[in-house]
């Protein structure tokens, strides 16, 4: 990278697949940044220590990977929001975005820390959490969270004991983000293109 690329504005999103980096690049980025950022601030000056320790970092790899489909539904709804507007049919334009967020999910092999199980499992629930968003007109970015905060809260690889009363922090910190992912995505998508893609693939 030279210097001046920095200054680059990053490019539009006009097809599936620069679609498909976007959600895949900012679910993980909500999920993991969540959990490694709320871990450290529990372990306090610690958190070398925990984060050096085997038990610990299998625990954050399992976190991980079980918060991750939760951010594809997340960062899925709000493009879904976004580009319901410009579809030429709203159910043929969520059954080809959902197609493609299972790509998504399908790309990555089985996680060694989970196993093919529950990893199936998890993608049965993220095809459950897919068909739902059809089902309501699109939210507020800030509130699409609000029915994910819980389930993501409990993944955090802190004993239960010691989180306290932390669930609305992470809340907070879900909101904020996505609010910030939905920013990004309105600077840089090109809805009409976007949702011809999505048509083309639904026809």
């Amino acid at each position: 990278m030279g210097f001046f690329d920095f200054f680059r504005r990053p490019p539009p999103i006009r097809d599936r697949e620069g679609l498909a980096d976007f959600i895949d690049r900012n679910a993980a980025f909500l999920t993991q940044k969540g959990i490694y950022e709320y871990s450290r601030a529990r372990a306090g000056h610690y958190a070398k220590v925990l984060f050096a320790e085997s038990s610990f970092e299998n625990a954050v790899e399992q976190a991980r990977w079980r918060a991750y489909p939760l951010g594809l539904v997340m960062v899925g709804e709000l493009v879904e929001g976004v580009l319901r507007p410009y579809a030429a049919r709203e159910s043929g334009q969520l059954a080809a975005l959902s197609d493609l967020v299972l790509s998504i999910f399908d790309g990555y092999p089985v996680p060694a820390a989970l196993g093919r199980e529950e990893w199936l499992e998890l993608r049965a629930e993220l095809v459950r959490g897919l068909a739902l968003i059809g089902l309501h007109p699109p939210k507020r970015a800030m509130d699409i969270p609000l029915v994910f905060a819980e389930s993501y809260f409990r993944l955090m690889p802190i004993h239960e004991k010691l989180r306290g009363s932390d669930a609305p922090t992470i809340r907070n910190y879900l909101r904020v983000t996505l609010c910030n992912i939905h920013d990004e995505f309105s600077r840089r998508a090109d809805a009409p293109a976007l949702a011809s893609a999505l048509h083309r693939q639904d026809a």
